[in-house]
Order: C-alpha cells, then structure tokens, then sequence
C-alpha cells in the first residue's frame, strides 16, 4: 500500500527519495509527493499521477535538498488529489508522511481546530502534522515520543522540522518502517527495497519504536506505556536485488512473473530432499507432535492458497482444519483451541488483517503458529514461531501470480511434514511426492506452452461484462482464484462457484452472454462435473474449459477446450491456475487496463 522513503545526507537526497518511490510503485497509489529542507524553508512537490511525472515535476522546480520525505499514497481519508497527497505541512514548519489509519483522528481533529489549527485536507494525517507541530519546542524527536501515545490505529510516520535541518524522525505502530544505515546519512522506508543500491544496512523498527535519524548517529527509543526507554535493534545485511525489477521483454510484470513461476517453484523447494518438520523451524517436530487441529488465516490470494491446502491436510495428513477470511477472524466469537496450530499466509509478511488475526489467536490462548511467506525478514515471520519462507522473488504486478503457486508448494511441504508426523506417510508415498514435487517446473512450462490458445479466447472475453468460473473438491479454490484475478485487472465481474451448486442459484444468471469457464482435472469428480457443464450447455451458455488430455471432453459448438498437458494428482491446482492467470491478464491486456497496477487496489495491504 502506502510507500514512505527519508534521507538525512550532505548531499542532494532529491534523486533517493525518487528512485526509492519508483521501487515502492508495486504497492500501489494513486497519489505521490517529495518534500526537503532547503535554505531555511520546507519545499514540497506533489502529484497525482505516476512517480515519473513527480520526477519530471522537481527536476522543473529544481528541488534539492539535504533533508526530506517523500510518500506514495493509496487514499483512505480524502480523494485522490493534490491537497490530499502526502507531505503535510503543519504552520510552514512541520513536514510528515503516514502510512496506516488514525482511527481518533476526528477528536483530534477538533481539538486542534480549537487550538487554531487550519485544515487543508481530508487526511487523518494531517492530524498528526499538526499534533507534532503543537507539540514542537524545540526538540522533534521529543515532540514526536509525545504525539504518538495519543494515536489510536496504525501508523509509520516519518517527519522533518524547518527548525532543525539534518534530522529526520520516524515512527511506527501496527505498520511496518526500516531504517536504512549509511557513512554520514542514514534513510527510513517502509520497504528495505526501496533503498536497493542506497545502504544493505537496514533496521527493523519493533512495534511503538520512535527514532532519530542526524547525519552521523541513529537514536532508537522504545514506548513502554506512555514512557520511552531507549534500545538497540539489529543491523541486518539485506540484500534487496534491483534485478528483480526489471521488466526485461515482456509487456508487463505480471505477464514476466507468471513465466518466472517454473524457476520460483524451483526455487522454493530448493534443499527438500526429504520431508521433515526440520524444514519449518527448529521447534516444529515437537509442535507437530502436539498439535490435533489448524487455523488458517488469511486474505484474497492467500485465503485460496489456504483453501486448497484444506483439501490437502484433512485428506493427506488426516487433521481438521478451518480458513478464516482474517479480516472477520478477530471480529467474531469464535472457540479457541490452544492445541490448534495457528497457520498464517501472506504474501508481504505485512498484511495488517492477518497480523492482527494472528495476534487475536494468540491473545485467546493459541501458542502456537507458523507462517508461509515470501519475505524473511517481515512482522509475520518475526511474530510466529515457526515459518517456510517460500522464494517467489519480488512480485511486482498487483494481481498475484508467483506468490501463489510457491504458497501452494510451501503448504504442500506442509502437508506431507504433518501427515509424516502423525503417520500416514509411507516411504513410498514420501518418495512419489517428493518425485512429483520436483517435476513441477517442468510440467508448468508445458503449461505455459498453451498461452497462444488462451490469447485467442482472450478476444472473446474481452468483449464480456460478466464471467462464471467453475470447480470441484480442491479445484473449487482454483476457480475462486482465477475469478478473482479477471476482476481484479479486466474489470470484468466475475463470480465461482463449486460446480455442483449451478442448480442451486447461479444456473438463473446462465446464457450465450455469460462465458462459463470450467477446471476440468481428470479426478474423482470427473464424470459430476461433466454433468454440470451438460446444465450450462442445455441454457446455451458457452462452455471454456481447461481439461487434462485423457478426459475426454472433446470440443464442438458451445463446448471450448483446451487440454491440459497431464493430470498432476493431488498437485493439479498449481498446474490448473497458471492458464487462468494467463486468460485473465489477457483479457485485461486486449481490454487496455494498467495490468500491473488495476484501479482501486494496492499490493500490501497494510491499513485495515
């Protein structure tokens, strides 16, 4: 979501603070701004299109500056335009950017109105400007160790003062901020990568850390209560690689991350040469061993990922499992079990539902949890006890693809590890699994293989208001996802459905202006599912589907096929999700959307 970049430097920070915008646009905005210190007076630049034109906007005014912020922003409080765009000014003095949610903003709000407080915008952020600023004498660091106790929500600010050049202040509640450490200038930003190629010396701030950034020293204080004590954090060497952010010959991120997915699987199960609870952390075979039912928790993409290993854990392993929507998890009554192991899955590690899910369970006496995720160094891996961080790569397309199929692998991993522990893994089956496992990348270069026949389809569905996805047991999820995916990027309204549920409402919504797109693995379910697909053809609906070769479901009029290089078993879904993917980033490209970045979303969803 939101993208925060701070520099204190004895040189120019202008093109830093620009280039780390540009590393954090994948996120998602709709507006963006850059604010310095510059002879005595704060200069700010703001848009609200693309980095780029913000870029082209300073280099016009010829900003420089050896102090400043900058911001991307995904509105919550406030259109998208210019006098809501980040930075605030509080009275010419003050300078902060926000990621996250002031929840009593509007008590605040009016007290400072009170105070004679102007209001420009309608942010919750300018909010805190303003509190800073009422808070200021002379000393920011202090100013801002008062202001943060009074915040009710999430929040990673970063802020500046026209009376004190070389100091940059940040702080974070419930929204993630680093703090990048360089010779004689030292950065904030809410994403390590954005200061690729800047400093590899990086920070983790801990929830209510506040700290103060000068040109030779960092001071990190932590908030107990209302009372700040000092500490030290970790310096960490990440290495965030600028590469992976290349688009190289393709036409879009998306399109290059879906092809990356036979080398990301690779990847991800790099090392695997057999299955043990080792793979998850040093204290798994104990917690495996303890454990009698999972919780999963999780959000869009990942909630399907989560889905699918459902059908996995309850038939492979043999253990109950629940997937809750991690938004709703915390907002219910729901029974705990402290024998459950709590299964959290993100993308970005930061995905503030499932961060505070994940701590609802563990406030309501589930000790134990684990985490699938692709970034090592995130709040979801430091919160739980145990992880398999899964190796996808920076995905820069907002619409999920890489991502997705390495969770799946992860949580196939840990499926095989659990029903190992509870013995219902035989050598044998270890081994064809782990065989299969190993074949994927090659499998799903068959797959991508069929991307010119998914384009030609691609034309028809652009032309479409409206879409149905269909499936089966653990192709249901699939159907779910791929659903989602065309939504998300084409704008087309799509809806899934398990494939038995036609006859029980969604049938009504069935003719030849309604494309039915059918997963059709060669399973156990088959010959139900070719039943379904006969209730769409008698409404003449127009049947797309994506059949393995020896299923028998042949093409004609109203039947559309495209085979499937071969039935994959229990891992069919991964195979089964890249043509859906394929299907709608072209649809999406043949309807001339930002592919990468789709209106309204945002890649990390770090507010709730």
């Amino acid at each position: 979501m939101c993208g925060i970049v701070g520099a204190v430097s004895t040189r120019n920070i202008v093109p830093i603070l620009i280039e780390g915008l540009k590393r954090l646009e994948y996120r998602g905005y709709d507006s963006c701004g850059v604010a310095v210190w510059r002879d005595g007076e704060l200069h700010r630049a703001r848009s609200t299109s693309r980095v780029a034109e913000l870029d082209t906007q300073v280099r016009t005014d010829a900003l420089e500056g050896f102090t400043g912020i900058a911001h991307t922003r995904w509105a919550t409080h406030g259109a998208p335009a210019v006098h809501n765009a980040h930075p605030h000014f509080s009275r010419g003095r003050i300078a902060l950017v926000h990621n996250g949610i002031i929840e009593n903003y509007e008590e605040l709000r009016a007290e400072l109105k009170g105070r004679g407080y102007e209001f420009i915008s309608q942010t919750d952020t300018e909010v805190i400007a303003h509190l800073v600023d009422s808070l200021y004498d002379g000393d920011l660091f202090a100013a801002v160790q008062a202001a943060t106790p009074r915040l009710k929500g999430a929040y990673a600010i970063a802020v500046f003062c026209r009376d004190e050049p070389h100091r940059v202040v940040g702080a974070r509640e419930g929204s993630p901020l680093v703090l990048g450490v360089g010779k004689e200038e030292n950065f904030l930003a809410s994403d390590a990568m954005a200061l690729a190629g800047v400093t590899d010396q990086i920070v983790y701030l801990e929830e209510g850390d506040v700290v103060d950034l000068q040109l030779a020293k960092t001071w990190i204080v932590a908030r107990e209560g209302t009372q700040f004590k000092p500490v030290k954090r970790e310096v960490r060497t990440v290495h965030a690689h600028t590469g992976a952010a290349e688009l190289g010959p393709y036409r879009h991120f998306m399109q290059k991350e879906i092809f990356e997915q036979p080398r990301a699987i690779g990847d991800t199960l790099e090392g695997v040469v057999a299955i043990t609870p080792e793979l998850f952390g040093a204290k798994a075979a104990a917690i495996f061993k303890d454990i009698d039912s999972i919780l999963v928790l999780a959000c869009g993409t990942s909630y399907y990922s989560g889905s699918v290993a459902k059908y996995w854990l309850e038939s492979i392993a043999r253990i109950p499992v629940s997937v809750e929507v991690a938004s709703e998890y915390r907002y219910r009554e729901s029974v705990p079990n402290p024998r459950s192991l709590v299964v959290t899955i993100s993308q970005s590690g930061e995905t503030a539902d499932t961060l505070a899910a994940l701590k609802h369970a563990r406030a309501q006496g589930m000790p134990h949890t684990l985490t699938i995720c692709n970034v090592a160094t995130s709040a979801m891996v430091r919160e739980c006890e145990l992880a398999y961080i899964t190796r996808a790569g920076v995905e820069i397309g907002v619409a999920s693809t890489k991502a997705f199929t390495t969770q799946l692998a992860g949580l196939f991993l840990l499926t095989l590890a659990l029903a190992k522990v509870r013995g219902r893994l035989s050598e044998e089956q270890e081994a064809t699994h782990l065989k299969a496992m190993r074949h994927l990348p090659v499998a799903l270069q068959a797959v991508l293989a069929l991307e010119p026949q998914i384009m030609a389809w691609s034309e028809e569905f652009a032309r479409k208001q409206n879409a149905l996805f269909l499936g089966r047991g653990l192709h249901y999820p699939i159907a779910l996802e791929g659903a989602l995916k065309l939504k998300e990027i084409s704008y087309i309204h799509a809806e899934a459905y398990p494939a038995g549920e036609l006859k029980h409402g969604p049938l009504a919504l069935v003719d030849a202006a309604m494309p039915v797109v059918t997963v059709a693995p060669n399973d156990t379910l088959l010959e139900k599912l070719k039943s379904n697909m006969q209730e769409v053809r008698a409404r003449g609906g127009q049947l797309y589907v994506f059949a393995d070769s020896d299923s028998h479901i042949a093409s004609e009029e109203g039947l559309h096929v495209i085979r499937m290089p071969e039935h994959y078993g229990p891992l069919s879904p991964l195979l089964h999700v890249v043509p859906l993917q394929l299907l709608a980033y072209h649809t999406a490209c043949a309807r001339g959307t930002d592919v990468d970045k789709p209106r309204n979303l945002a890649k990390s969803v770090t507010v709730e």
